[in-house]
């Protein structure tokens, strides 16, 4: 049997790779093990949308669901709404941060996570083997269109954070919006907590015209730039189904994941001792020493957003976070969400009275490097095998991949889940101290290649 599933849903060139036949059959096949019941249905800006959300409906609707429109949203609007309008499931029309030439379906249960690696394998199953429930001619489901869903999403948000002080404080706020959803959401929320607020790449566009989906700095020039010519406070850029921000401060520099996570951790983790933090092995020391400062414990998971989240809702952890900048905000929703996370940011601005550069610059420093080893395809798998014999006895964290932890920092070694590549991550104290672990990972790599 194949996979169908990826790290983060079902992705594909449109009508290539992800085609109204696979979206149509894996409808059918969640319909089968979710339903019956109602579906949430949404989509972002991207080429094809409609169609596969069309195709979607279709093959839902075969198996006795009913479907619930919510229109164009984010992917998290899209999540807080499946319980709320108690449906069964939710299905989700996004590439995320891929090129435009990519869409792709995310599947959520009734609780508005993504359904679990179990539930993947099981509705892939049905899919391949085609054994799709068909509903009687008087149980065919029926469709309907919810309008109210972005703005009870903003209502939700703003119920977690201190309106009063963000309204006297009267920031300027730069959105890029992708060209994507999360247009439809951050500056309207930004706006109704009274900050002054600039919208870049607001209009949807599947082509994104006005840059590639993924919020990192090479893609971000036009928004710091933008920051810096209108005296902003802050920048916000989404990627393409809005589950994640990175920001830029005042001066334009563009903050990375684990900053932005690290300040909104210390003080959400500061509000209760022994509170706990769920964040895969990718994240480093920055994040260990705001934990420790706070009192705070950490749980590992592997690397991935389901299963941050899926962590999260069996344990009841505080907060959760990803070294790209997705946070999870629990008593809002335990999944990512790149409007509530912005809420976030300009909510310890406004109270503290701080500047993003202040702030940024209270946190201890790090320096990290990620480069690319080519490996064989078939010797992938094999090759983690000889990692971990290499390295029997040494301090590591063998949760996902292998992570090697020195006095002077860590190397994290994963193979890719979409190439024949082995990604190896370093971190230490200064640059030439990651540059030097990355190295040493590279070697290691190649070590146990030479042994297979």
């Amino acid at each position: 049997m194949g996979r169908l599933f990826g790290t983060n849903g079902v992705r594909g060139v449109i009508n290539e790779g992800l085609t109204v036949d696979i979206a149509l059959d894996l409808a059918r096949a969640v319909g089968t093990i979710l339903g019956p019941g109602k579906v949430a249905l949404s989509r972002d800006s991207r080429h094809g949308g409609v169609m596969f959300s069309d195709a979607v409906t279709s093959g839902l609707l075969s198996t006795g669901c009913s479907v619930v429109d919510i229109g164009p949203a984010p992917t998290p609007t899209l999540q807080f709404m499946v319980p709320r309008l108690k449906c069964v499931a939710g299905v989700m029309m996004t590439a995320s941060h891929n090129p435009p030439e990519f869409n792709g379906i995310k599947v959520m249960g009734s609780n508005g996570i993504e359904v679990s690696r179990e539930v993947e394998s099981m509705i892939e199953e049905i899919y391949f083997e085609k054994r799709f429930r068909a509903a009687s001619w008087k149980e065919i489901g029926a469709v309907s269109q919810y309008d109210m869903a972005i703005s009870e999403f903003i209502d939700a948000i703003k119920s977690h954070v201190d309106e009063e002080a963000i309204q006297r404080r009267n920031l300027r706020v730069v959105i890029d919006g992708a060209n994507s959803v999360g247009s439809l959401v951050t500056p309207l929320l930004l706006r109704e907590l009274g900050c002054k607020v600039f919208s870049l790449n607001g209009q949807l566009d599947g082509e994104f015209p006005g840059r590639n989906p993924e919020p990192i700095p090479e893609n971000l020039t036009e928004l710091a730039n933008t920051v810096k010519s209108v005296r902003a406070d802050i920048g916000i850029a989404h990627d393409g189904d809005a589950d994640r921000a990175t920001f830029v401060d005042e001066n334009g520099h563009i903050l990375w994941g684990d900053q932005s996570f690290a300040l909104i951790a210390s003080r959400v983790l500061a509000r209760k001792m022994g509170s706990t933090l769920v964040t895969p092995i990718s994240s480093g020391r920055l994040i260990e020493d705001i934990a420790r400062e706070a009192g705070a414990k950490i749980d590992w998971t592997a690397v991935g957003s389901v299963d941050v989240s899926h962590r999260l809702e069996e344990t009841g952890a505080e907060l959760g976070g990803e070294e790209n900048g997705g946070v999870f905000y629990p008593p809002h929703q335990p999944v990512r969400d790149g409007a509530m996370t912005a809420a976030q940011m300009i909510e310890i601005m406004a109270v503290e009275g701080k500047r993003l550069t202040e702030l940024v610059a209270e946190l201890p420093l790090y320096y990290s490097t990620k480069v690319k080893v080519s490996v064989p395809a078939e010797k992938k798998l094999a090759l983690l095998d000889s990692l971990l014999r290499l390295t029997d006895d040494q301090d590591r964290i063998t949760l996902d991949g292998l992570k090697l932890l020195f006095n002077d920092g860590w190397i994290l070694i994963r193979p890719s889940g979409t190439e024949p590549i082995y990604r190896c991550f370093s971190e230490a104290a200064t640059q030439e101290g990651a540059d030097r672990l990355a190295e040493r990972g590279v070697e290691l790599i190649k070590e146990a290649i030479a042994k297979l």
